[in-house]
């Protein structure tokens, strides 16, 4: 019997996953703090609690997101690309490209049949493009992040974000919310241009196969849908997991691997 863990120290938030015979059995996410260390250790006190399990139990433990380095209790770092690619496969088998959407940045990846990731593009660190952008901009409009998500749906006459700029964007919402415009329309808009700029990385791929999103945007029905209609394509859900947790689930599973053997991290 071996336990092994996964965990993924983001810009927004942070999630710790942790294995028994290949399946997940207990997992945990917290909003990030200040310090990488200090996320890291919330999300597995958080997750180890949820197992059942204490530190001294895991056999092995994989670190990754931009705070991976900053992770005391890890056997190894391993980037995020591997780590979503892997976790998305897992996920949904069928995958082939995934967009992955994050705190600080957006990235999109072909993956072969293992979750290996044979090609990648990544944003140029631009905010437009990230959750970050769309967590300053529930921010202005006075809203929880999901359900800015929701307000696609009930939008009259959404309106058009002059720039995808974060600084520009931003003071143009709050030229809208001055001007009386509904919320949801302004939400609606915001949505439409995070969708646009990503859409933009999406198709400089070229995806193929099934295409699946990892990350919290992923949760964003606004962004999802308008994403969807940009790229004529349509964006595979896998219920099995919560699509933020790609990452820690990939960081798992390659640590199953480490313990057990290429191969049996795939069980599902």
């Amino acid at each position: 019997m071996s336990f092994v863990a996964g965990c993924d120290v983001g810009s927004l938030t942070s999630k710790a996953v942790i294995l028994k015979n290949g399946r997940i059995i207990g997992s945990h996410i917290i909003k990030s703090k200040p310090r990488p260390g200090d996320s890291a250790e919330a999300a597995m006190t958080g997750a180890l609690a949820s197992a059942q399990i204490s530190r001294d139990d895991l056999d092995y433990c994989i670190g990754t997101g931009y705070g991976r380095d900053k992770i005391g209790f890890i056997n190894e770092a391993v980037s995020e690309i591997s780590c979503h690619g892997k976790g998305a496969r897992w996920l949904l088998p069928t995958a082939r490209t995934v967009i992955d959407i994050g705190g600080q940045d957006c990235k999109t990846m072909k993956i072969d049949e293992d979750g290996q990731v044979v090609r990648f593009m990544a944003n140029d660190k631009c905010a437009s493009g990230t959750g970050r952008f769309l967590e300053v901009m529930a921010r202005v409009l006075g809203v929880g992040i999901d359900e800015l998500g929701k307000f696609s749906r009930s939008a009259k006459s959404p309106i058009t974000l002059a720039s995808t700029c974060t600084v520009w964007a931003q003071a143009d919402v709050i030229k809208y919310l001055n001007s009386g415009v509904p919320v949801e329309d302004i939400g609606a808009g915001i949505n439409t241009a995070m969708a646009a700029r990503v859409a933009i990385l999406v198709n400089a791929v070229k995806p193929e196969g099934d295409i699946f999103m990892t990350g919290g945007v992923a949760k964003n029905p606004g962004v999802v849908a308008t994403l969807e209609k940009l790229i004529g394509r349509t964006i595979k859900k896998a219920r099995k997991a919560d699509p933020q947790m790609a990452g820690a689930i990939g960081a798992a599973l390659l640590s199953w691997e480490k313990v057990n053997g290429n191969g049996n991290g795939n069980q599902r």
